[in-house]
C-alpha cells in the first residue's frame, strides 16, 4: 500500500527522495526493471499478502492479523527511513489523519475477506478510487465508467446466491477509506520528502488497529509461528510492494501508473483462486473485468488536473 488518480491501497506517491541506505540499494537493484513490471510485481506481492493473511485468521483473526501487519511493517519503515520528529503542527495533522485512515482502511478490508472472496472484496473497495476518478466531473464519458463499475458491482452482488451482506459493508467502507487515502497521500507527499512521512503515518495506522487486534487475538500475537507469518504478511503487503511502486513512480506517469493499477481486482480475484482456492462464478468473473474496465477508461481519460 495517489495524482492523477492513484488507486492502490498501500503505497504514497511521493517523488522526492534520498537514494542511499538499503531503500537506496533497493532502488538501483531495481533499476533494470521496466517500470510496468514494478507496477505489476507490486501488485501481485499485495494481493498474495491478502491472501495469506486471510489463512492467519484462524490463529488471529482479521484484526489480529491487520495489527501484526501494520506494527511489524512500521517497525520495519521507522527503521529504514529514521524520521526526524521536528515537524510544524500541520505536517502532523496531515500524517496522523493519513495513518488513521491508512489503519481504518485496512481493518475493514481484513473483515471484508474474512465474509466475502479477496477477488470480490477488492473489486468493492476500488470503487474508492473510482469515484475519486470520476467525482465533480460532467463529461458523458465519465458518467459512462460510473455506470459501467455499478453494473459490474451488481453482478458481482447478485450472482450465484449474493455476497455476505456484511463483507459487502466492510469493502465498501474500506473503499471509501481509499478514496480518502489517496487525498490524503496528495497532501503528505507534498508536507514530507522521502518515506519518513509514511513510516510516521504506519505509526498511526497500527496505533488504531492495535486495541482491536488485542482484544481478539490476545496473547497469540506473541505467538512465533503468528509472528513469524505476519512478518510475511508486512512484507508482501507493505514493504515489498511500496518500494516498487515508489521506484516505478519515479520512471513513468501518474496516470500511466494509475492504469497498471487497475488491474488490482483481476490479480486479486487470481490470488484467491490459486492460493485460497476461492472460485468465483463467470458472471462474477464478468463483473470484476467490469470494474477493471470502468477504471483503466477514468484513468485514462482523466482530465490532467484531476
Amino acid at each position: 500500500m495517489g495524482d492523477v488518480v492513484t488507486v492502490h491501497v498501500e503505497g504514497i506517491p511521493e517523488r522526492r527522495y534520498h537514494r542511499s541506505g538499503p531503500v537506496g540499494f533497493a532502488s538501483r537493484a531495481f533499476g533494470a526493471v521496466p517500470p510496468p513490471a514494478l507496477v505489476l510485481l507490486g501488485v501481485i506481492s499485495v494481493q498474495v499478502g491478502a491472501a495469506v493473511a486471510k489463512q492467519l485468521f484462524t490463529l488471529a483473526g482479521a484484526a489480529g492479523t491487520v495489527t501484526l501487519r501494520l506494527v511489524l511493517a512500521a517497525l520495519v519503515l521507522l527503521v529504514v527511513w529514521r524520521p526526524s520528529l521536528r515537524l510544524d503542527r500541520r505536517t502532523w495533522v496531515v500524517i496522523a489523519s493519513f495513518g488513521l485512515v491508512l489503519g481504518a482502511m485496512n481493518l475493514c478490508f481484513y473483515q471484508a475477506i474474512k465474509h466475502i472472496p479477496l477477488g470480490a472484496a477488492v473489486t468493492l473497495e476500488f470503487l474508492g478510487p473510482l469515484a475519486v476518478a470520476v467525482f465533480g466531473s460532467r463529461r458523458w464519458l465519465d458518467g459512462l465508467w460510473a455506470l459501467l463499475a455499478a453494473a459490474g458491482v451488481l453482478m458481482l452482488t447478485r450472482v450465484d446466491g449474493g455476497l455476505e451482506p456484511a463483507g459487502v459493508l466492510f469493502a465498501l467502507a474500506a473503499g471509501a477509506c481509499w478514496a480518502g487515502y489517496i487525498l490524503l497521500g496528495a497532501a503528505l507527499g507534498s508536507r514530507t520528502s522521502d518515506g519518513r512521512g509514511l513510516a510516521l503515518a504506519m505509526v498511526f495506522g497500527a496505533a488504531l488497529a492495535l486495541p482491536f487486534g488485542v482484544a481478539e487475538a490476545g496473547t497469540a500475537l506473541l505467538d512465533p509461528v503468528v509472528l513469524i507469518a505476519g512478518a510475511a504478511v508486512a512484507l508482501l503487503s507493505s514493504v515489498v510492494p511500496y518500494s516498487l511502486e515508489l521506484e516505478a513512480l519515479r520512471r513513468i506517469p501518474p496516470r500511466v501508473f494509475g492504469i497498471l493499477m487497475s488491474v488490482e481486482p483481476a490479480v486479486a480475484a487470481l490470488a484467491g483462486l490459486v492460493v485460497l482456492h476461492e472460485a468465483l462464478h463467470p458472471a462474477q468473473w464478468a463483473a470484476v473485468f467490469c470494474v477493471v474496465l470502468a477504471s483503466v477508461g477514468a484513468t485514462r481519460t482523466a482530465r490532467p488536473e484531476v
